[in-house]
């Protein structure tokens, strides 16, 4: 069952009214182990800066790891978490509201992914907000396609993220992220940090999907973990075992920090 808590309280249908009819806000979900998170810091850098672009203000680090901390409280060591910031009223005092849910964990499927493309990219890509209909609208007409996930790339074919997911490239001895408008997510900046300190190259460049096929392996990630891609539309990649440990590798280097 998933928990929700608004400002440290059961939310009222008064705090859910605003987010709800308003849809506007941003968040960042992470994976909780034994009250622990990966990229703390960089959740919390995350949820300022996004706050301080939409609204005008900071939101205090310290303040939302007390709000986790107490939406997990009654025995949630280990959870999926997301935590919202959204405006509250101002006839509720203004400012904004943090809302934390707190679901069962969530490990990464272990099979091989299949993507299909599908023309659309997310307006102001760089933050991880609410209201993402363009997404799900992609992600379900991938899986009525049989596929696993979206792959959002634009009208001219340029590849940037999936639906709910950033995507990287093997080409053999690098890592390569896609160069285009996109959620720099938290476990690809966990993996590049991981990466960096085992010696293996990241790299940034445009891809299109006619490019794909050039590479020999590729991955998603986000706040479950790393997954590999088996296929991409007609695109296969048979040979990503050996790759995908050195990828596990540097995103599990990242320790887990109490939250």
């Amino acid at each position: 069952m998933e928990r929700v808590v608004i400002d440290g309280h059961p939310p009222t249908v008064e705090d859910l009214l605003r987010p709800a009819l308003r849809n506007y806000g941003h968040f960042t979900a992470m994976q909780v182990r034994d009250g622990a998170t990966r990229g703390l810091d960089l959740h919390l850098r995350r949820l300022d800066t996004a706050t301080a672009e939409l609204f005008g203000q900071g939101l205090d680090g310290d303040l939302v790891r007390h709000r986790v901390r107490h939406a997990l409280a009654g025995g949630a060591r280990d959870a999926s978490v997301r935590v919202y910031v959204f405006p509250r009223d101002e006839a509720r005092g203004g400012g904004v509201s943090i809302l934390v849910s707190v679901a069962p964990p969530h490990e990464p499927p272990a099979a091989p992914q299949s993507l299909l493309p599908v023309a659309y990219q997310r307006p102001a890509a760089h933050l991880k907000h609410v209201g993402g209909f363009g997404q799900s609208w992609a992600g379900r007409a991938a899986e009525r396609a049989g596929f696993d996930e979206a792959l959002l790339v634009a009208q001219d074919g340029t590849v940037a993220e999936g639906a709910i997911t950033n995507i990287g490239f093997w080409d053999g001895e690098a890592v390569v992220w896609p160069e285009a408008p996109m959620l720099t997510g938290i476990t690809m900046m966990l993996l590049d940090r991981g990466l960096a300190a085992l010696g293996v190259p990241v790299r940034r460049r445009p891809l299109r999907l006619a490019d794909l096929g050039s590479f020999r392996g590729a991955f998603l990630t986000n706040s479950w973990g790393i997954m590999p891609v088996g296929r991409i539309g007609e695109v296969t990649f048979p040979g990503m075992a050996d790759p995908m440990a050195r990828v596990r590798e540097a995103y599990e280097s990242n320790p887990w920090e109490p939250i």
